[in-house]
């Protein structure tokens, strides 16, 4: 009985002892221990992963002042991946929506509240370029016009056609040829060039794809029209 303390004693310091060394060989090292504590530690001493930047309407990196409307336009690639048109958030064509074709694809948008008016593609390699004609020739002051080009925008395009474009503040749609990429923003009305817009000739000693130049794709913000008498 007289051996019963001294014994507990012994017990307690071997359990102790056989504890340490099974938890050292566990971690490996006293940087386990602090590991160890690290993770039992408070929430805000773990490592966090790094915020995704974050994205407005139809992706721009940045918001759009007021009275401004944010865009995105992508041009079709080759002849197999669609075009893509989308306004404060709002798709307006796509693939998706099952609304975009070969040649021209054309959103018509009222400047003032940012609302679509009307959106369709016209085949501009086998197509009635007389129907394009007919969509864009009476358009209202201040229209916005999106033009996103799939596969082939220019061969049926004639002189009436290019002069309409040039008139909508296009730079490029005179010299737009076979295969071009070729993305647009204009209005009816405008009295300057617009500055958005891009093109990509296609050639076969630049094409990304075999016989197609690269898929176009641009953002920006758009000022909205004031109403009549404000």
């Amino acid at each position: 009985m007289r051996l019963a303390g001294p014994l507990r004693v012994v017990v307690i310091i071997l359990t102790a002892g056989l504890t340490w060394i099974l938890v050292s060989l566990l971690l490996g090292t006293q940087s386990g221990f602090s590991r160890l504590q690290q993770l039992l530690g408070s929430p805000e001493n773990l490592p966090t992963a790094e915020p995704r930047p974050r994205r407005y309407k139809c992706g721009l990196p940045q918001p759009c002042p007021e009275q401004h409307l944010a865009f995105r336009l992508v041009s079709g690639a080759a002849n197999v991946i669609g075009p893509k048109i989308c306004l404060e958030d709002k798709m307006l064509m796509s693939s998706v929506k099952n609304n975009v074709g070969r040649g021209l694809n054309i959103a018509l948008v009222n400047g003032v509240n940012g609302e679509l008016i009307d959106a369709r593609f016209f085949d501009m390699w086998a197509g009635d370029v007389n129907e394009l004609l007919k969509f864009i020739r009476t358009l209202h002051e201040g229209t916005l016009v999106f033009v996103a080009s799939y596969d082939d925008p220019a061969t049926k395009m004639n002189e009436e056609t290019r002069r309409i474009f040039s008139e909508l503040g296009s730079s490029v749609a005179k010299e737009l040829g076979f295969r071009d990429s070729w993305v647009f923003v204009g209005a009816k009305g405008v009295q300057d060039k617009s500055p958005f817009e891009q093109h990509t000739k296609n050639s076969k000693s630049t094409n990304k794809y075999e016989g197609w130049p690269e898929a176009l794709e641009m953002e920006g913000c758009i000022p909205q029209r004031k109403a009549d008498g404000q």
